[in-house]
This record gives C-alpha cells, structure tokens and sequence, in this order.
C-alpha cells in the first residue's frame, strides 16, 4: 500500500484518490475475512539508522501533520499496539544477532505509512498492531533475518503483513493541481507496471530480485524503498506461486502508489523465476531484462546492431558534449547536445526509451512497412521526457527551453493529439515553436523535436 496521505485525507480531490481509497476499503475487509488475529506494519516512512525499532507503546495517541502534504489537515491517531509482541519480536531479532530495541515514550510520534495503513485497513482498532522500523543501511541479508524474527515471535498466530512503501518513489517538487497528479516519467511508469504485473501474478520473490535493476532504469538510487518486498518475500518464504490482485495503481504527487493484494495460498501456477513463462513447457526466454545495459565497454561510435531499425551508435564525446545514459542511443555519430557559451543545442529527440529502443504508443508501422495503429500522445510525452533527460545532464530544466522545432510525419492525424501534449509540457514553459510536416524519420516513429536551450552560467 502506498504512504501517501491523499487517499486517507483527501479522496475526493482526484478520481485516482478516490480508487485507492475504495481499495484501501475492499484491503480492509480482506484481511477481516482473513481471520487475522494481529497486523504487522513494514513502512518506509520510518527510517531508521541504529538496528531496527519496534513499537511498544500499548496505546499511542497523537496528531500527526504530513511534513509535505499539511495543506492536507491533520490525521489523529489512536492506536492499539501488541507490546508483548513488539518485545517477542525484539528478542528473537537479537537472537538472530540483529541490534533491536523497543520505542515506547508517549509522544513519540507514528511515522505517515503506518497512520495511513491502520487508519484505513484497520478501522476501529480491530486488531493489536506491530509497528517495524526500515533500516536504511539494512540490506537483503538482513532484512530477511527481520522478517524470520518475525515469525518467530508470531508461534502460530495468523498475521497479516502490510508494506507500505511507494513505487516510483520520485515525487514532483513544486505544488499541483491534485487533478493533473500523474506519474513523473514514463520510464517510472514503464517498471511500476512490470512490478504490478509480477505481484498480480503472486511473483513475489521476483519483484526482490529484480528490486537493483529496477533502482538503477528508474535513476533513483534509494534501495530502501523496495526493503518492504525483501521483507514480504521472506515471510512467505521467497514463493513466486502466490496468489496476487492488483486492487488499484494511481498517482499520488507523481509517485506512483498501489493497493496489492498477496494470498499466501499457491496460485497453481508454478514457483516461477522472474525469466520464465512457464515452467512445465519451455517457451523461450521471457526477455524481462531487455532494458538492462550489461556495463560492458564499447568502441567508440561502434554501431550496435542487436534490434530491428537503423544501428544505434554510441553518442559522440568531445569538449562541448553533453551526453546521457538516461536517453536514447543515436542512430548515428553525433553527440544528444553541444553546449555553446550558455546555450545548449540538442540533436533531434524522438520518443525511443532508452535500453530497449522501444516506442512508446507503439511504431508507425511493421518491420515489412505496413502501417500500425500508434498512439502520438504517448510518443510526443515520451519526446518531452528524453529532452528533459539531456538536459537534466547539462544542469538544465525543461524551463530553460527557448525554441523548439517539431517533426510530425502525419500532420492531419496527428497535430492535435501533440498539440494537447505540448499544451500540458512544454506549453507551460513558453518555448517558441514551429511545426513541420515530413515524410518519415529514421525509425518508425510519428514525431521528433529539435531543442534550443538557455542555461543560465
């Protein structure tokens, strides 16, 4: 579940609220009709740095204000912690050789995941709570160690586990309006879906597998974040057949936040590794690793053939260039920018992802040229986040943009779905514009744009 406070405060102010509110409540009377008799609480928004801190106070009573979000209002919490459990826990954790303690000082305030989790999935104190602290420097090791003291401590009882913890965890840095909220880049989207689908197939153990790489094609380097699955994978005893309902996936702040449901029962499905389909018939490898550069070096400019379309060179290094790991490879020798002075001149931008060269809202057309469906709104808002890449790289913003020249290769079809993107982007920053119609690009995409920027020294 996420640790945004929106859907405990404020559901109404956008329908994506709204649906993770209405999932929190179905979450809720799940684990009522589990037979659950305590809920055992994994939040990232307590962070922790000497060992790992356990709630002890049998009755915390506060009013707790979101550090970010208090234009939200106040959420008052009184709870009802299993302090023989909180000290059960912190014993068998120091039996294990983990440093452990219990918090139990009144005042001492409950972190926002944990309020948000027992406010609205155990409404009305119907079950003792234990609370868990994130240890940021915990790694995989030790995490699962946590999880086994855990279990320790339960001796047969049934307990249901709540992580809460975001996706993407990368959030918008200057207020919005809640109706615009939507996820902070497509490269964001892209593996928050992956995640979805592995625990929509009760693939549990693959998400903490997979939880680096997904760490390093999302650029945001807090591990802490995926603890949580480490944490429940261990606890189910690293089982990739559970079964798995994706409740509800939304935006919360550009963040991405969702509403899972993990039944320990086995989904009948087999204990899966994340690479395979299907492990009764071999049908190929799944190929879910795609986007990962395998670090290996490469001569300069040499061409990489490995996927259908013109070659993709390594962009051109010299004094001037500013060049991005987080953007797409060049079709040809040529650097993603040069910057004069304080003006950076971007090479054309088309919508291609970094890694796996894929287009969002699909090509233009197949392999043999026959024309496909496509969607030019999520090509043009990919164009808009591989610009932004480069010039993240050179220090810049999107804001610094002075002038733009679009290439549409089907003007009539496709000029308003791109002119309400740019509406949405770039039209709040202001850049001069013009638009051009052309026959076809390089690859088989719908739009490219040619970049100016101003960079303040």
């Amino acid at each position: 579940m996420p640790v945004h406070p929106h859907p405990l405060l404020a559901p109404e102010a956008n329908e994506g609220y709204g649906r993770l509110r209405g999932a929190f409540e179905e979450a809720a009377k799940r684990i009522e009709e589990s037979g659950a008799d305590l809920l055992v609480i994994y939040s990232t928004t307590w962070p922790s740095i000497i060992g790992h801190q356990m709630q002890a106070d049998p009755n915390p009573v506060w009013n707790l204000v979101d550090h970010d979000f208090h234009d939200l209002g106040t959420m008052h919490y009184d709870f009802r912690i299993d302090a023989d459990f909180a000290h059960a826990w912190r014993d068998a954790a120091e039996k294990r050789g983990l440093s452990a303690r219990t918090v139990a000082y009144e005042g001492f305030p409950i972190d926002v995941g944990s309020v948000v989790a027992l406010s609205l999935l155990n409404p009305g104190n119907r079950l003792p709570a234990a609370i868990v602290s994130s240890n940021v420097y915990a790694n995989r090791a030790e995490t699962t160690v946590l999880a086994k003291a855990c279990m320790d401590a339960a001796k047969g009882r049934k307990i249901a586990v709540v992580a809460a913890m975001s996706l993407s965890n990368r959030m918008f840095t200057q207020r919005i309006d809640p109706k615009e909220d939507r996820i902070h880049s497509l490269k964001d989207d892209e593996w928050n879906r992956k995640i979805l689908e592995f625990l929509g197939d009760g693939r549990l153990e693959d998400v903490g597998q997979l939880s680096r790489t997904i760490h390093n094609q999302i650029r945001v380097q807090k591990v802490v974040a995926f603890k949580p699955m480490w944490f429940l994978s261990a606890m189910n005893d690293h089982r990739n057949d559970l079964t798995g309902e994706v409740l509800a996936y939304e935006a919360l702040h550009g963040a991405g936040g969702a509403v899972v449901h993990l039944d320990p029962a086995s989904n009948g499905k087999g204990d899966k590794e994340y690479d395979e389909e299907n492990v009764e018939v071999f049908g190929g490898d799944r190929g879910v690793l795609d986007a990962v550069d395998d670090g290996g070096d490469q001569p300069e400019h040499r061409p990489d053939v490995g996927h259908t379309g013109p070659a993709l060179w390594d962009p051109v290094e010299r004094d001037d260039a500013v060049n991005s790991e987080a953007a797409p490879k060049p079709v040809g020798a040529y650097p993603h920018a040069r910057r004069v002075g304080d003006m950076l001149y971007l090479s054309g931008v088309g919508p291609r992802q970094p890694g796996t060269n894929r287009i969002p809202g699909g090509p233009i057309h197949d392999e043999a040229g026959a024309p496909l469906d496509y969607d030019i709104r999520a090509q043009t808002h990919a164009v808009v986040a591989n610009v932004e890449r480069v010039l993240k790289e050179a220090g810049g913003r999107l804001e610094d943009i002075v002038d733009v020249t679009t290439f549409l290769v089907d003007m009539e079809r496709d000029f308003g779905g791109y002119n309400e993107v740019w509406a949405e982007t770039l039209g709040k920053v202001g850049p001069t514009r013009t638009t051009l119609a052309i026959r076809s690009l390089p690859t088989p995409i719908a739009v490219e744009m040619k970049v100016i920027a101003h960079l303040p020294q």
